[in-house]
């Protein structure tokens, strides 16, 4: 699914491109023209609507589950019920960083102790690249659509479709770290329950 969310947003760079041209010099343009960059572009946002909520339901529902499998592997780490890996997604503004705090605690409890038993650091780089990302994404479209609503010039409206084209970007590289981070997560819990907690030298 995530794989069909980078898809389609480099589909709606591409529609991204095409409106810019348009907005750019409306009167070199037919009006045709103009109204296919326009159904263009509404049919790659309306694709990215329904490829992000899709996409949101199956990894919920994935990231639950780590979770409970985060409390076999180390009780002692997470500090949130495996209810909040659900509700903290829902929650307005604290959705923009609990999710993430969670997602470092399946991490840390999810990697295997040095192998003479003692806790071992392990990076949360792939954690925090794509929460970064995925943040950065949000905010700046969140912004992009703003200008665009507000658009009454053909500048304004190629700033705006400028705006969201980096959104889109941001979007696609979170979509790929989001893909590293579940492979990397999952890969993770598979070794500890197959080889036990301990890693081998």
């Amino acid at each position: 699914m995530l794989g069909v969310v980078a898809v389609i947003d480099l589909f709606a760079l591409y529609a991204g491109t095409v409106m810019h041209a348009v907005a750019g010099d409306l009167l070199s343009h037919s009006s045709d023209e103009i109204d296919r960059a326009d159904a263009l572009y509404e049919v790659a946002g309306n694709l990215q609507l329904l490829g992000t909520v899709a996409t949101a339901v199956v990894f919920i529902v994935w990231f639950h589950r780590v979770r409970t499998n985060a409390d076999v592997f180390a009780q002692d780490v997470c500090t949130r019920s495996p209810g909040w890996a659900i509700g903290a997604w829902f929650i307005p503004v604290g959705n923009l960083w609990l999710p993430f705090a969670i997602a470092r605690e399946i991490w840390t409890a999810s990697a295997q102790t040095a192998p003479d038993g003692s806790w071992r650091k392990v990076s949360h780089a792939p954690v925090r690249a794509w929460w970064t990302a995925w943040v950065a994404a949000l905010l700046v479209n969140r912004f992009g659509s703003t200008m665009e609503k507000n658009a009454t010039t053909p500048d304004a409206l190629q700033r705006a479709a400028d705006v969201v084209m980096l959104a889109d970007a941001l979007n696609l590289a979170a979509a790929a770290l989001a893909i590293l981070f579940v492979r990397k997560l999952t890969a993770m819990q598979d070794l500890k329950a197959t080889h036990g907690p301990v890693a081998a030298v």
